[in-house]
C-alpha cells in the first residue's frame, strides 16, 4: 500500500521570551511530518534553524522534493542519501522510525537494542539577560540540579558569577552560542573554572574555533555549531572535549546514533541537545541520551502548551515517551 505523507507547520507559544546571542523568540515554529501506511502512523518534528540557512519554507520544499520516494517505501537507510543532514531529514527520519516501530509492534528503543529506556536528567536553560536578572532566574530555578545559561559576549563574566552565586549547589553549563572572541576566551574560561562550571558550549564562532587548540581547557569545551555529523568528528579532536548531538543538525535519529558512537570512539564526551520544539522533537533524542554524559532536552518546559501525550518531567528527570507521542 502506498504511503500517505503529510507536512504541517505548527506553532507553540513560549511561556516567556527566549533569548540567545543571536536573537529572541516568543514562539516555537516547527514542521511536523506524518507518514501513514496500512493503518499505522509515524510522526517526526523538526525545527528549521536560520543559523544553518534553513526556513520553514525551505525545509518544507526539501521534504516535498522526496514525497514520491517516501510514498514508494523509502527507508531510513535510503533517506541518508536522499536528503542532506539538517532539519528536513530529521523530521522524515524520525517519522520513519516511529512508523516502523508501530508496524512491527515494538518500540524504537527495541529496534536499537537499548530497551528498556530509563529516565534521563536534563539541564534547565536560562535565557540570556542582564547579570542581575539571570541571577534572579537562577535562584528561582535552583531546584533544578543542572542549569544551562545562555551567554552573549560582553558582560558574560558578571552573568556567570551572578548565576553561580544565586544557585551555588547547581551544576552549571554555559553556552556562548559563538559569542566569545579569541581576546576574551581565556579570561572567560578561567572565570568558569573559578566558579566550578561543568561545561562550556561553543565559545567561539565555528569558523574561528582553531584557537581552542592552542589554549588550555580548565573546563571541558563542547562543540555545537562546529559539529553536525559523524564524518567530521575527527577534525575537532584538538579543539573540543565534548560533542553536542542534536537531531536537527545530524538529520535524524539514524545519524545521531552514528555520531554518538563515533564521538565516543574518538575520545569525546557526548552531550545531547535540542532546538526549541515540542515533546515530539525531544522524544527520539531520549534514545541517544541514554548514552550521554550531559543532556539538554528541556525545551517543552519553556512552552506555554505542548502536544497531547507530552513528555513527563519530574525534578528534571524525563520519563521515556508514551507510544502515542512517538516511538
Amino acid at each position: 500500500m502506498t504511503r500517505l505523507v503529510e507536512i504541517a507547520a505548527d506553532v507553540f507559544p513560549l511561556l516567556q521570551a527566549f533569548t540567545i546571542s543571536r536573537g529572541s523568540r516568543s514562539e516555537a515554529h516547527v514542521l511536523t511530518v506524518t507518514i501513514k501506511q496500512d493503518g499505522c502512523c509515524g510522526r517526526g518534528e523538526c525545527v528549521p534553524y536560520a543559523r544553518y540557512g534553513e526556513s520553514m519554507e525551505s525545509v518544507t520544499e526539501q521534504i516535498r522534493s522526496i514525497l514520491s520516494e517516501i510514498a514508494a517505501g523509502l527507508d531510513t537507510d535510503g533517506l541518508q542519501s536522499a536528503l542532506p543532514a539538517g532539519a528536513a531529514r530529521n523530521a522524515v527520519d524520525c517519522a520513519l522510525w516511529d512508523l516502523r516501530a508501530k508496524q512491527e509492534g515494538v518500540s524504537v528503543a527495541h529496534l536499537w537494542n537499548i530497551s528498556p529506556l530509563h529516565g534521563i536528567e536534563t539541564a534547565y536553560t536560562l535565557s540570556l539577560d542582564t547579570a542581575e536578572r539571570m541571577g534572579q532566574a537562577a535562584h528561582a530555578a535552583s531546584g533544578h540540579p543542572i542549569l544551562k545559561i545562555k551567554l552573549g559576549g560582553p558582560g558574560d563574566a558578571g552573568r556567570i558569577r551572578a548565576v553561580h552565586s544565586a544557585a551555588p549547589h547547581c551544576k552549571i553549563i554555559v553556552d556562548a552560542n559563538e559569542a566569545w572572541t579569541t581576546e576574551t576566551l581565556v579570561e572567560n574560561m578561567l572565570i568558569c573554572a573559578d566558579v566550578g562550571v561543568s561545561l562550556i558550549e561553543q565559545p567561539l564562532p565555528a569558523d574561528q574555533d582553531e584557537a581552542l587548540a592552542h589554549v588550555p581547557h580548565p573546563v571541558p569545551v563542547c562543540a555545537d555549531e562546529s559539529a553536525h555529523t559523524s564524518e567530521t568528528v575527527a577534525e575537532l579532536k584538538a579543539r573540543y572535549d565534548f560533542i553536542n548531538v542534536k537531531l536537527d543538525k545530524t538529520g535524524g535519529l539514524t545519524e545521531a546514533m552514528k555520531l554518538v558512537e563515533r564521538s565516543k570512539s574518538e575520545g569525546f564526551g557526548v552531550m545531547i541537545g535540542c532546538m526549541v520544539g515540542s515533546s515530539l522533537a525531544m522524544a527520539p533524542a531520549i534514545l541517544p541520551a541514554q548514552l550521554a554524559t550531559f543532556v539538554d532536552l528541556d525545551a517543552p518546559l519553556l512552552l506555554a502548551r505542548d502536544r497531547p501525550h507530552a513528555l513527563r518531567y519530574a525534578n528534571s528527570v524525563i520519563a521515556p515517551p508514551h507510544p502515542d507521542l512517538w516511538g
